[in-house]
């Protein structure tokens, strides 16, 4: 943790928890969450990015902390909980995609570290802030799902696996706390194009990685994203954006997008 965290610096429902913020969507988000005047938690492994991401947010004049955090690792995912006890937004961004191999020949450790990742560090991280999430009185939990969890397409099915099932984890936490003042918001973007994903996807393959936005004109960006994340967290208490997904106009669906030649 880059600086002391205060408990008093801002009313719990002006402050944000964003995992996953060294890169990409997470630190889109944590930026423009932080102009929407949320106090800003930032986590992920990469204490290095999240201090910098950190002191750029700071220096124009709006609030961060930097926090390191594997979200798989429950233990440390509990001791940051205890030291962050006064939270309104958690956004449960951490995740991403391994490998394009077909069930076939799928890799299982590939599928496992998706799964951990994507899911049980989503649990990990809602289950260690629900509580503080829910003493604030108006509480928000955001997941970052996919279109990939909403349908299937051929060689994601490791990823599309661990999508579905971390939909079905924020569907239920809703059907769960209903009545308490904790909204459960899933954003499930379709085609993102940003600095890592893909790359992260295809373990390094710069070509492989390029090819999946190869003559796609406007592939959504990570701001894009990230604006709808902070659209539907500063909409009123009452309001809960159950489910939104976003896609770039060329993407239909998971398997129908336009390429210019």
């Amino acid at each position: 943790m880059t600086a002391a965290y205060t408990a008093t610096a801002a009313p719990a429902s002006r402050i944000a928890v964003v995992t996953g913020a060294s890169s990409g969507i997470g630190a889109a988000t944590a930026r423009q969450l932080a102009a929407a005047g949320y106090r800003v938690v930032l986590t992920a492994r990469r204490k290095d990015r999240i201090e910098a991401l950190a002191e750029e947010i700071n220096a124009a004049g709006h609030s961060a902390t930097a926090y390191a955090l594997d979200v798989t690792d429950r233990a440390a995912v509990d001791e940051f909980a205890t030291a962050f006890r006064t939270i309104g937004v958690l956004v449960n961004n951490a995740g991403g995609a391994l490998g394009s191999d077909p069930v076939a020949t799928g890799d299982p450790q590939e599928w496992r570290t998706m799964y951990e990742t994507n899911v049980i560090g989503t649990l990990n991280v809602t289950q260690a802030l629900l509580p503080a999430l829910t003493a604030s009185g108006d509480g928000t939990v955001v997941v970052v799902s996919s279109t990939a969890g909403h349908a299937t397409y051929e060689g994601g099915a490791g990823y599309v696996a661990a999508k579905h099932a971390e939909h079905v984890l924020a569907e239920t936490l809703r059907l769960e706390i209903v009545g308490t003042p904790v909204r459960v918001i899933e954003i499930a973007p379709g085609m993102v194009k940003t600095e890592e994903f893909a790359l992260t996807r295809f373990h390094g393959d710069t070509e492989k990685a390029a090819k999946v936005y190869q003559g796609v004109a406007e592939p959504l960006t990570a701001d894009d994203v990230a604006d709808t994340i902070t659209w539907a967290v500063t909409r009123p208490p009452h309001v809960n954006v159950d489910l939104l997904v976003l896609r770039p106009r060329a993407q239909a669906s998971n398997t129908k997008v336009h390429r210019e030649p």
